[in-house]
């Protein structure tokens, strides 16, 4: 089936890929009738996560949908506890313990996390980057596998086990609705294995992360690393959103010169240095092209309409 011959299971080096795990970790739950595969006391029969989907998915908001799911992961699991919490940007959905978990610990807690994960990212048809995942055991010899299953820092021998990321995910829809969910569960385990691509709150980060500073010309390898992702990457997510970098600076800095020329007295030149522009000429020319006025022109316009 999953074509995993006796030899490989010997290699301590040995790697399986995503569809053997698919198949192999489908083969176990339906011979055991447990899709938590022996984690917990008690038996969670073949369907349980996709009840816990079908709670969550009505929810108009991600936070919302992670909320029920951590709520009714306690109703049919109790060995241990599934909770979502808030601290400035960012959020954390953390584990906690409530009995031995045995020999089977590492695997039940690595394997909760990507599923909740992948199943939040399924929600909102959005990867949802991880700004750190830390884990309440130590070191695997294996934990090479950690940066596949967990981009972003990761660390072991924590008090807590957990995944954060940015809490302005929570605020997104959810964009999938009930015929959308009965396909996902025909094949719902790669979304524990594989990782999403579109990040739907790109151009939303990129647009904060321009308006934070926009004196800085912020060149694709600066702003790029500053989100934690290739140039390269930068550039295609956003053409998959249908937007361009360039014409995000413009519009940030096109805003923040409407704004101080409007609500402020403050000379030309300062303005055209605040809005990120290294010269009032190329400011000129930026803003007429924008707006087909000077910026005193704009700004004489807006004042005798105030």
């Amino acid at each position: 089936m999953a074509q995993i011959t006796p030899e490989f299971l010997k290699s301590p080096a040995a790697r399986i890929t995503a569809l053997q795990m698919e198949l192999i970790s489908g083969a176990a739950m339906q011979q055991l009738d447990d899709e938590a595969l022996g984690w917990f006391s008690r038996r969670l029969p073949w369907g349980s996560y996709g009840m816990l989907a079908r709670a969550s998915i009505s929810a108009p908001s991600l936070g919302l949908a992670l909320q029920r799911w951590c709520r009714h992961h306690g109703l049919i699991a109790d060995d241990i506890t599934l909770k979502l919490t808030l601290a400035g940007d960012s959020a954390t959905l953390s584990i906690t313990e409530h009995r031995d978990l045995g020999e089977l610990r590492e695997f039940c807690l690595v394997s909760l996390l990507r599923n909740v994960h992948g199943v939040a990212c399924w929600l909102i048809d959005s990867r949802i980057p991880l700004q750190g995942a830390q884990f309440a055991f130590a070191a695997p010899a294996h934990q090479d596998a950690y940066g596949v299953l967990f981009k972003g820092p990761t660390a072991f021998g924590t008090a807590l086990t957990a995944i954060r990321f940015d809490a302005r995910y929570l605020a997104l829809p959810l964009r999938r609705d009930e015929a959308a969910l009965q396909q996902m569960l025909q094949r719902a385990l790669p979304l524990t294995v594989l990782q999403y691509r579109r990040d739907r709150l790109l151009v939303r980060r990129v647009r904060q992360t321009l308006a934070a500073d926009p004196q800085q010309t912020h060149s694709a390898e600066a702003l790029a690393a500053l989100l934690n992702v290739s140039p390269r990457t930068l550039h295609r997510q956003l053409k998959e959103e249908g937007a361009a970098l360039q014409a995000l600076k413009d519009e940030v800095r096109r805003q923040r010169a409407t704004e101080l020329l409007l609500r402020s007295a403050r000379p030309i030149k300062q303005v055209a240095q605040a809005a990120g522009f290294r010269n009032e000429k190329s400011f000129i020319r930026a803003f007429r092209g924008w707006t087909g006025r000077s910026p005193a022109e704009f700004r004489r316009l807006g004042q005798a309409l105030a």
